[in-house]
């Protein structure tokens, strides 16, 4: 058994970028742990949405545990930071925020945990946080000087292969599989993902993207059944979803492996 750990920056983060070879890691028997550095403070949530008196901090930190369990993760830790918001909102620059955290003091609360629990395998997400995110970056930036401090060899960057996505949603669409209003378009002026030259790993997940969808729906405060994640069919998620890309340093060109725990 290895131990994978998985960092993200919000509650739900896990299951948009991680979750099948979380669940993927879990079935071949290894052990999984969730790392959030922040609880999603800055979230957006319909009206009405939250009960009275209720947080949506707290709402968030349930929907974690929630999906967690649902994934088969052993162990979620959260490091404490406030959210950021998207990049260039002034709550960028409050003191508490993820994005104004000392990188090397974050960065030793995560090594912390990857020593306690020998970490094999850690993912973080690219260094552009996918599309931009500070707390994404961030988490890029924190995540690779942990892996450093903890002595974890095996860093995998978790991105969105670019071009697969858009072939994806054009072969749905064409196929009367989604609807063209329901087609996700990356924000103008945003390199969302990266280019599929720079990946170097792609993981078969289509066996767990039912797994995958329910540790979505698991977040309902941020993932809403009309959003067009849950809202497509079976068949245009497994095929949106069902392989996960990432990047690991030193390793390519093109994509040399499909297992993060090979070998483990």
């Amino acid at each position: 058994m290895a131990t994978l750990v998985t960092f993200h920056a919000h509650p739900d983060d896990e299951c948009l970028r991680t979750a099948g070879v979380m669940a993927k890691a879990v079935a071949d028997g290894h052990r999984v742990v969730l790392v959030v550095a922040t609880r999603g403070e800055v979230g957006e949530v319909p009206e009405g949405f939250l009960a009275e008196g209720e947080q949506l901090w707290e709402r968030r930190v349930r929907e974690s545990h929630a999906a967690a369990e649902i994934l088969g993760v052993e162990r979620v830790e959260f490091l404490g930071y406030r959210d950021s918001g998207m990049m260039g909102e002034p709550t960028n620059d409050e003191p508490e925020c993820f994005w104004q955290a000392d990188v090397e003091k974050a960065a030793e609360q995560l090594a912390a945990i990857l020593r306690e629990e020998s970490a094999d395998v850690l993912t973080v997400y690219d260094d552009n946080g996918d599309y931009g995110h500070p707390d994404h970056i961030q988490v890029h930036r924190v995540g690779v000087r942990a892996a450093e401090l903890a002595g974890t060899a095996r860093v995998f960057q978790a991105t969105f292969n670019r071009e697969f996505m858009q072939r994806g949603f054009e072969t749905a669409v064409e196929q009367g599989l989604m609807p063209p209003e329901a087609a996700p378009k990356p924000p103008e002026n945003v390199e969302f993902g990266k280019p599929e030259a720079e990946i170097t790993a792609a993981v078969d997940v289509a066996k767990y993207v039912g797994v995958k969808r329910a540790a979505m729906r698991a977040h309902p405060s941020q993932i809403s059944e009309d959003m067009f994640m849950l809202a497509m069919p079976d068949d245009a998620f497994a095929f949106a979803f069902g392989t996960e890309w990432f990047i690991r340093t030193g390793q390519g060109p093109g994509i040399t492996e499909t297992d993060l725990m090979g070998g483990l």
